[in-house]
């Protein structure tokens, strides 16, 4: 259930500091100034993440655009479907959905680089955490040929770190969803490598 009003207008403005990211929320609905700590404390990683998507140069204005939209959103930020950053990742994988084209154009650029030629490119950060050795560009053709929703899941545990549970949260969906959603990307993914175990260094949990 959504968070009442009555509970941001206990915290009258200029008292004690936010106690969490939840409380620094509420309170902004009053104390908009206070929305600065979430965007300082989560705005690095949420660009990181969305530069391993869509690359550096669409990172800056995607970021932001998350921020804004988390700002005019905060009101519907419920704390019982899950913590902040969650709700901000999901934010902006939503942002990124607005790009989807561009995303498949990014991937299959990278799919015609040569790895040599781009020792710390995108597709190496992306390999890195969505697999164990190096596969260069056909890790990049992989990732464009999965359905938006499995390539989703795949990239916010693979680049975010995010558990199943914070995935279900960012994405709305169900936890057995996310898992049946990654097992499907994983096996997609491993299959378009030549069948080799090397998928993602985040061990699958039961969740």
């Amino acid at each position: 259930m959504r968070q009442s009003h009555a509970s941001a207008e206990a915290a009258e403005p200029g008292s004690d500091p936010p106690a969490d990211d939840a409380e620094t929320i509420a309170r902004s609905w009053h104390e908009p100034e206070l929305f600065a700590g979430i965007f300082h404390r989560y705005f690095a990683e949420i660009h990181r993440y969305v530069a391993r998507r869509l690359g550096a140069d669409a990172a800056d204005d995607i970021a932001a655009e998350t921020f804004l939209a988390a700002f005019r959103r905060r009101d519907r930020f419920d704390p019982e479907k899950g913590a902040v950053r969650a709700w901000l990742y999901g934010i902006a994988t939503n942002q990124v959905g607005l790009h989807r084209r561009a995303e498949r154009r990014h991937y299959r650029a990278l799919a015609r680089t040569p790895v040599d030629g781009v020792a710390d490119g995108h597709e190496d950060r992306v390999a890195a955490r969505v697999s164990a050795g190096e596969v260069g560009g056909e890790l990049a053709r992989a990732l464009a040929r999965l359905s938006s929703g499995d390539r989703d899941v795949l990239l916010l545990v693979a680049l975010a770190d995010l558990s199943y549970d914070e995935v279900a949260a960012a994405l709305d969906l169900k936890t057995g969803t996310v898992a049946s959603r990654l097992h499907r990307a994983r096996k997609k993914v491993r299959e378009a490598l030549g069948g080799a175990d090397r998928m993602l260094t985040t061990e699958e949990s039961t969740a």
